[in-house]
């Protein structure tokens, strides 16, 4: 399968199962116009073809482009075939989201975890837990040598020395098990103090720092207990975390509404603040809250995209250069095919621990009791059916995914918001898909544009 678009004057031919991007010629592109997209076996009229286009074209060029096309095809760069994923798929943990906190200290209206305690009780994961979930980390990750830890909430600073804790003991026991495990922390950045920014330096491979934009956006969204406006309070303590960070991975990390549905002027507000990687991402919602995006905002979200895309051409180099986290795409390597087809491996590869020990398929899904997993503390008992569920809710087995050219990149997108929207875990979120494919293109002309500067010095 191929897929074809044009944008800034930069004709684009992706192939959809190898993930190949080539940027051709005007009148490469126009003869792959009159290929069959998904056909294997390529029934092409050449002669049809050139009847088309000498109107446009020398014959002789045409005929020596589709000889290239052959040899491109011939090599597989072209209509490769889609080698489905393989039953052997060797199914190790290999990431975990530890809930250390099911609390929270600030307020924000589109919270998915009900104010930090999942529609829960309000509680702080003790030791104990902590540490067997690690073990379980570590037992269940095969040969698998790095591990990924994520310390979130709720807001994880409000149990910080269980954090502190937990790296001690997991550091410890990923050396008896000659494992490397590396921990990530999730804060609203309330609680950062010069303490805790030089510990989260100095043991953490990133930290998301939470901070939806401007002022007037930040603070109608995300607010203290008593409704205060968080802007003020977060704002100079993020600056300061990026600031001790200097060149350690971080990301800057907010949610657009319909309330800021302009969300470019965030994220360059946020880029103006002096943060580099940013993230800024759209709000799931029910569509009964005021603030959910729906169908009619599509097309002024794209537009946004595309004024970021020109946005990030004209501040690189500058101070305000920035990296926006949907447009960083690696062109030049994919992932593999099991990879592109599973996506983040939640229920499979990834799962998430609450306070109690119960075990999820991820934090989007912690509370829901149809997805709980078992426990840490009696791990006999694993529902290994979700897991299968899960891993089967694969790009090869949605409906919908199966013609879209965009499935390799997605890999179906969010299970968690496919689910809360179709409950379904086999039926996309289709807003969703819509906004992810806008992405992907401006990921794909970005990389062209800086493919083609590269090759002009």
């Amino acid at each position: 399968m191929i897929y074809q678009f044009e944008k800034d004057n930069i004709p684009v031919v992706l192939d959809v199962n190898s993930g190949a991007v080539h940027i051709v010629d005007k009148m490469i592109y126009d003869i792959l116009e009159y290929y069959p997209k998904d056909d294997p076996k390529l029934q092409v009229d050449k002669e049809k073809i050139l009847q088309a286009l000498k109107i446009r074209y020398n014959e002789k060029d045409l005929r020596t482009a589709m000889d290239e096309l052959d040899h491109l095809i011939k090599e597989g760069q072209l209509f490769t075939k889609d080698i489905k994923r393989g039953e052997n798929f060797e199914h190790v943990i290999k990431a975990l989201c530890l809930h250390i906190a099911h609390d929270c200290n600030i307020r924000c209206k589109y919270c998915f975890a009900s104010q930090g305690n999942f529609k829960g009780e309000n509680l702080l994961m003790n030791f104990e837990t902590g540490a067997k979930a690690l073990d379980f980390l570590i037992e269940n990750s095969g040969k698998r040598r790095n591990l990924e830890v994520d310390f979130f909430g709720g807001e994880p600073l409000m149990n910080f020395q269980v954090v502190k804790d937990l790296v001690s003991y997991g550091k410890k026991k990923a050396k008896e098990w000659n494992k490397n495990m590396r921990f990530t922390i999730t804060t609203n950045a309330t609680l950062l103090n010069e303490e805790n920014m030089d510990y989260i330096n100095e043991n953490m491979e990133n930290i998301v720092l939470s901070i939806d934009g401007n002022k007037e956006t930040n603070d109608r969204m995300r607010y203290t207990v008593n409704n205060k406006g968080t802007y003020d309070l977060i704002l100079p303590r993020i600056k300061r975390m990026v600031e001790k960070r200097g060149d350690k991975p971080y990301y800057v990390r907010g949610t657009f509404t319909k309330f800021n549905k302009d969300f470019s002027k965030d994220v360059i507000h946020l880029a103006e603040q002096g943060f580099r990687n940013v993230s800024v991402e759209p709000v799931v919602a029910s569509r009964e809250e005021d603030y959910a995006l729906g169908f009619e905002d599509l097309e002024e979200i794209k537009e946004q995209y595309d004024i970021l895309e020109e946005a990030y051409f004209e501040k690189k180099g500058t101070k305000e250069e920035f990296e926006f986290f949907h447009f960083k795409m690696n062109l030049q390597k994919n992932p593999c095919q099991e990879k592109r087809a599973l996506g983040c491996g939640a229920g499979v590869e990834y799962v998430s621990v609450t306070p109690e020990g119960e075990i999820y398929p991820c934090h989007q899904f912690a509370g829901n009791t149809d997805f709980k997993m078992g426990s840490i503390w009696d791990q006999k008992d694993l529902d290994s059916e979700i897991t299968e569920t899960f891993k089967n809710a694969s790009v090869d087995n949605k409906e919908t995914c199966r013609d879209c050219w965009a499935k390799y990149y997605c890999s179906g997108g969010c299970h968690a918001n496919a689910y809360h929207e179709n409950d379904s875990l086999l039926h996309p979120y289709e807003l969703g898909c819509e906004m992810e494919k806008k992405r992907i293109q401006n990921s794909i002309i970005i990389e062209a544009k800086k493919r083609l500067e590269s090759d002009r010095s």
